[in-house]
């Protein structure tokens, strides 16, 4: 049975990724920071493992995935924001969001790919943000390391395909999960407003793009950028 570990895995996005990729055959090991309760009953009922481990401490992800083997799939989800200006998020706060949303990602794929070199075979599937595309006002942080995310996925794609390893990325737009649930029903609408597809996005519909980036049907793709986003980012 192939093996993956999907960070952030008991979030809106991550569960339904885990959900997705058990139904397809693999064994999910399902990261978490500090939803402990909620990650173990998702790996429960998907059959996987419920792993808590800190992505931005790369001595903890080692430790972890020694104890893991090899992994055939890293979906590199966690990632946390914060709405505020630019001159106004402190100094640790700024840390945080880099040392989890891109330096984790970092830290897990760099820790994970010895295995996979030596194996001639995985794949790495990083989730970044249209806000990485385009960037987001008073979102400057997270957009900044969301771009970073895409310009790891370029370049490692690079890097490692001739040893087989494959990494794409994909790039939700607005995805309706408790991220979300500060905005008012006002502001929902206008957000729904700009997206020319006319409808928010499902975690589901981000678990099918990984899913099919993870799949021998996406063997000739990586170092792709998969927008998800309704046309909201073109």
């Amino acid at each position: 049975m192939k093996k993956a570990l999907v960070t952030g895995g008991c979030g809106g996005i991550g569960e339904a990724v885990c959900r997705r990729l058990a139904s397809d055959g693999y064994m999910v090991y399902v990261n978490y920071a500090h939803s402990r309760e909620k990650a173990e009953k998702l790996a429960e009922e998907i059959h996987g493992q419920a792993l808590g481990f800190d992505i931005s401490d790369l001595s903890d992800v080692k430790k972890v995935f020694k104890a893991i083997g090899r992994l055939d799939l890293l979906v590199n989800n966690a990632g946390i924001s914060e709405i505020d200006l630019f001159t106004s998020i402190s100094p640790d706060r700024a840390d945080k969001i880099l040392n989890i949303n891109l330096k984790g990602a970092m830290n897990c794929a760099r820790t994970a790919l010895p295995c996979m070199i030596n194996a001639k075979s995985g794949n790495i599937i990083n989730i970044s943000s249209m806000w990485g595309q385009c960037g987001a006002s008073c979102e400057v942080d997270y957009s900044a390391s969301k771009a970073g995310l895409i310009g790891f996925t370029k370049a490692l794609a690079k890097e490692v395909a001739p040893s087989g390893i494959r990494v794409n990325c994909v790039s939700p737009g607005f995805i309706m999960t408790e991220m979300n649930k500060h905005f008012s029903q006002e502001d929902l609408e206008l957000i729904r407003e700009d997206i020319p597809i006319g409808c928010f996005g499902k975690p589901s519909h981000i678990a099918d793009a990984v899913a099919f980036l993870a799949s021998d049907q996406a063997e000739y793709i990586t170092g792709q950028i998969l927008a998800v986003n309704g046309g909201m980012v073109i």
